[in-house]
């Protein structure tokens, strides 16, 4: 199985898609399991995926579901199986969900995700459309659409019906756009096709100006939230720092902070948190990331220092608007009731988190209906 962890299912984000791309560039096959539907309590939302080798599917594990039906996915091509996990989920359960129903596609990994993947790594937005059921289509079926409303056909697999696309296409679209994943059916004159749209979103970027290694729990907890993590040091800091001292993140660069701005690929998916302690590294990196559209900066240090920085800024003849300030989190992280480094360090990984999924960060406990609300398609 990919990844050796208690769980291996894996949200539809950097990991999934990384553990996707390395079975494709591997020598051996491997089958994809992905949830294409789920009701009831289950802890996993459509998209969630399940890597399995060929290995493991062909030793046909007893005590996993799922192992037979990649042994057949590998011999007779993609199928879909509906699980019910409410008398006693097993294996399968105990990574989906404590009860439910659920679906999932089972499919051989081929060339027909490389478009998907390809545009990702470009910073784009793609669905990735696949038939599930219905007599109008075989399962596996399968297109790419685009949140302008494109679909193009997708290499090594039959390709869906013009009529069944025309019927998905605008929800298709907005799924796209949106980076979410749900089940669609679609009814035509010639018969009924069940599909799966599951979209797929850039990973977001978290942007890190720091002088000094307590960047290093921000930038492992962000990378492990699936953050692609840059961090830029200041240059002119009075200690530099190299990839070496911050493993975790995937690019290191030196920078001046005014020109910060530079470093954002992806304005509208990048989150930026201001570590420097220097205040005037602070100061100009705040003003040029002013100048994009990245919607959330975080700046460290109590209220009173956010107060002076607004006061220079504002000497620099630059007032801080409503929208400015209403992106810019200071002091910056959740309330979490400690100063720890690693501690800090999930704190601010947890509020720029909370803001990529458009959410508050509150408790859960205080909260009213499901903690994550489907796609109303």
């Amino acid at each position: 199985m990919s990844d050796a962890d208690t769980d291996p299912w894996l949200a539809g984000g950097l990991a999934a898609r990384n553990a996707l791309r390395a079975a494709l560039d591997a020598d051996s096959p491997a089958v994809l399991a992905t949830v294409a539907g789920a009701e009831g309590a289950a802890y996993r939302r459509p998209g969630a995926k399940r890597v399995v080798e060929s290995d493991a599917a062909r030793a046909g594990d007893t005590e996993d579901p799922l192992a037979d039906l990649a042994a057949a996915a590998l011999d007779d091509g993609p199928l879909a199986r509906t699980f019910d996990l409410t008398a006693d989920g097993g294996t399968l359960g105990r990574g989906l969900g404590y009860s439910g129903v659920v679906d999932l596609l089972v499919e051989p990994i081929d060339a027909s995700v490389e478009p998907a993947l390809d545009r990702i790594a470009a910073g784009e937005r793609v669905a990735v459309v696949t038939v599930t059921g219905g007599d109008r289509a075989p399962v596996g079926a399968r297109a790419i659409a685009t949140p302008d409303g494109g679909v193009e056909a997708a290499d090594a697999r039959p390709p869906i019906p013009d009529d069944v696309l025309a019927d998905v296409r605008p929800t298709a679209g907005d799924l796209a756009a949106a980076g979410e994943s749900a089940r669609i059916t679609a009814e035509t004159d010639r018969g009924t096709a069940t599909v799966f749209v599951d979209g797929y979103a850039p990973a977001p970027e978290l942007l890190a100006l720091a002088g000094d290694l307590d960047v290093r729990p921000v930038a492992r907890f962000a990378r492990e939230a699936g953050f692609r993590v840059t961090v830029a040091t200041p240059t002119g800091a009075g200690t530099g720092i190299d990839a070496g001292d911050v493993p975790a993140a995937h690019r290191v660069l030196a920078i001046r902070p005014a020109d910060l701005a530079d470093a954002v690929g992806r304005p509208a998916d990048t989150y930026a948190v201001l570590l420097s302690h220097d205040f005037e590294a602070d100061r100009l990196a705040l003003a040029s990331l002013l100048d994009t559209d990245v919607p959330y900066v975080g700046v460290m240090g109590p209220r009173e220092r956010f107060g002076a920085l607004a006061e220079a800024l504002a000497e620099d003849g630059r007032d801080l608007s409503d929208a400015d300030r209403d992106r810019i989190a200071s002091p910056v992280g959740l309330d979490l009731g400690s100063d720890d480094p690693a501690q800090v360090g999930l704190s601010v990984v947890a509020e720029a988190l909370a803001v990529a999924n458009g959410r508050e960060g509150g408790r859960l406990t205080r909260g009213e209906g499901p903690i994550h609300p489907r796609p109303d398609v």
